[in-house]
């Protein structure tokens, strides 16, 4: 494929086309990682791998960091308190 550098207000930008963005599974409105190739003669171009948070306070990577290596979690079970059976 071939395309043209093109201007947009005091950017320039190239229009990827769709079956390029699927293959790569990018979709508009992602953050993208853009760096110049070892080499400098190539663009990369990488979604940004976004930290989880949880309810907005907190990492995922963060709260597991902190559990022991060696945690198991029990089960617990609660008295039937209708028509369950068990």
């Amino acid at each position: 494929m071939t395309t043209t550098l093109q201007a947009w207000g005091n950017s320039q930008g190239v229009r990827l086309p769709k079956s390029l963005l699927a293959a790569l599974q990018l979709k508009t409105g992602m953050r993208l990682q853009v760096e110049l190739s070892p080499k400098k003669d190539s663009i990369i171009v990488k979604p940004v791998q976004e930290a989880v948070t949880v309810r907005g306070r907190h990492r995922i990577e963060d709260l597991l960091s902190k559990m022991p290596r060696n945690y198991r979690a029990k089960e617990f079970f609660l008295d039937a308190k209708g028509n369950e059976i068990w």
